[in-house]
C-alpha cells in the first residue's frame, strides 16, 4: 500500500491528520468499509474515519455517530415507516460535516441515503465519492443524473458498470470486489465443519434470512417453516443461520417461538457466515451481497427475498432485468433459482434446496461458474481504492 502512495507522489507525512467522512447503512458496506478503512490505513498515517459506521468499521478505527441499524431498512413502504428519524440522522450529518469538513467523505452503498448527503456535501465543497454503484443496470436508470450532481467520483465493483458512468461523463474507477480478495478460491468444507463442531459427514444447509429487522419481518418465519418441511423429507439435516446482530438475532428467536420450532436442528451463529456457507451443502440466501458471497465460496444456493406488495409492484414496474442476485446479474443469465415473493413458500423453497443436494451435475456446473466469477472479480481491491482515493487527500 505504502508504494502506491509513493507512486502517486504522495509520502507519508502529507497524509498526517487527515479526516474522511464515512456512512455505511447496512452489513454489506460495513464489510466493504472496514476493507476500505484498513486499505488507507496501510497507506499513510493517522487518518481519521467519522460517519455511521457497523462493527467491522469501528473495530478497523472507524468513529460512529448514529448506530448502522438506523439506516438499515429496504423497501419503499419500510423506508416510509422510517423515513422521519432517517431524516433527522441525514440533517444531522450534513450539519455535522459542514460544521467539522472532512477532507473526503465516502459514502458506501445506500444510495437512496447517501446520494442526497453527497449532494448537500459536494455543493459546499466537500469532495464525495461513492463506493459502490447503485444499480442502474438493473432499476431507476434515471438514478444517474443525481448520481452525476451528488459525486466527484463513483468507485465501482463490477467491470461492466465503468462504460455506462463514462458515458454520463462522472469520473469512475473500477476497483474489483473485495470478497474476491478475501474469500479462499478453494474453501475447506471439513475445517469449517470442524470450528463449527459439526459432523464431517451429513446434509448441512445454511440459512441467511438478510441483516436487516425489515427483511427478517418478511423471512424469518419463512425459513423457520422451510427447515421444518425438509425436516419432514431429511431428517438428517442441520440448519445453520447467521446473524449479524442482537437484534436480528432475537427477531429470527422470536419466529421460532411464534412457530413452535424450538426442536429444529438450527443453530443461531452470531456472526461467521462465511464459516456457515461453507460447512453447508447448499445455501438458502436472501437476495443481496450475501448471494455473491455464497458464489465466491462456490456454494450452490436458492435465491429468495419478500417486500411488501406495494413495494414488490412499484419494483417490477422499474425493473430492467428478470433477475434479481448477483450470480445471476453477472453471468447474464439464470444460473441458480430465484423464488421471490408469492413464489417464496416453505413447499417450493425446500424442493428447490433438495433438488439441488440430489443433482450432483448441476452442483459441478456452478462451481465452474463460480470460479469464473471469482476469477473475473479479483482484482486486488485494496490497492485500486488507495490510488483512487489518496489523489483527493492530498489535493485537499
Amino acid at each position: 500500500m505504502q508504494q502506491i502512495a509513493t507512486r502517486a507522489g504522495l509520502s507519508t507525512p502529507s497524509l498526517a491528520g487527515k479526516r474522511i467522512g464515512i456512512v455505511a447503512g447496512e452489513a454489506s458496506g460495513d464489510l466493504l468499509g472496514s476493507h476500505l478503512i484498513r486499505a488507507l490505513k496501510a497507506a499513510g498515517a493517522d487518518i481519521q474515519f467519522i460517519g455511521v459506521a457497523g462493527p467491522r468499521m469501528i473495530a478497523a478505527g472507524a468513529v460512529s455517530l448514529f448506530p448502522m441499524e438506523k439506516l438499515a431498512v429496504r423497501g419503499y413502504v419500510e423506508v416510509l415507516r422510517h423515513y422521519r428519524e432517517i431524516a433527522r440522522i441525514r440533517r444531522k450529518l450534513v450539519d455535522y460535516f459542514l460544521a467539522n469538513p472532512p477532507d473526503v467523505f465516502i459514502g458506501i452503498d445506500a444510495p437512496d441515503f447517501n446520494l442526497k448527503l453527497e449532494q448537500r456535501l459536494k455543493a459546499k465543497g466537500i469532495t464525495t465519492l461513492h463506493y459502490v454503484g447503485p444499480s442502474i443496470w438493473a432499476w431507476r436508470g434515471e438514478r444517474i443524473r443525481k448520481i452525476a450532481q451528488a459525486v466527484s467520483r463513483i468507485l465501482v465493483l463490477f467491470p461492466f458498470e465503468s462504460p455506462i458512468y463514462e458515458r454520463a461523463g462522472i469520473p469512475v474507477s473500477y476497483v474489483g470486489h473485495p470478497l474476491a480478495d478475501m474469500l479462499p478460491w478453494e474453501p475447506d468444507r471439513g475445517a469449517a465443519r470442524a470450528q463449527l463442531k459439526l459432523p464431517r459427514n451429513g446434509t448441512v444447509i445454511a440459512m441467511l434470512p438478510g441483516s436487516r429487522q425489515s427483511e427478517l419481518h418478511y423471512l424469518a418465519e419463512l425459513f423457520v417453516q422451510t427447515a421444518r418441511e425438509i425436516i419432514r423429507q431429511r431428517p438428517d439435516t442441520r440448519f445453520l443461520v447467521p446473524l449479524v446482530s442482537r437484534e436480528t438475532r432475537a427477531y429470527f428467536e422470536q419466529a421460532i417461538y411464534r412457530l413452535g420450532a424450538r426442536d429444529l436442528p438450527l443453530a443461531i451463529l452470531f456472526g461467521h457466515a462465511h464459516d456457515a456457507m461453507m460447512a453447508a451443502d447448499v445455501v438458502l440466501v436472501a437476495s443481496g451481497t450475501a448471494t455473491l458471497e455464497a458464489a465466491l465460496l462456490k456454494r450452490p444456493m436458492v435465491i429468495t427475498y419478500k417486500v411488501s406488495q406495494l413495494t414488490w409492484k412499484l419494483a417490477k414496474r422499474k425493473s430492467y432485468l428478470p433477475y434479481v442476485g448477483l450470480p445471476n446479474i453477472l453471468a447474464g443469465r439464470f444460473v441458480v433459482p430465484e423464488l421471490l415473493q408469492q413464489d417464496a413458500t416453505p413447499e417450493n423453497l425446500s424442493q428447490a434446496l433438495l433438488n439441488l443436494l440430489d443433482d450432483e451435475q448441476v452442483r459441478n456446473g456452478l462451481a465452474v461458474e463460480f470460479s469464473r466469477l471469482h476469477s473475473a472479480l479479483r482484482q486486488g481491491t485494496g490497492d485500486r481504492l488507495v490510488a483512487a482515493v489518496l489523489p483527493y487527500l492530498a489535493k485537499r
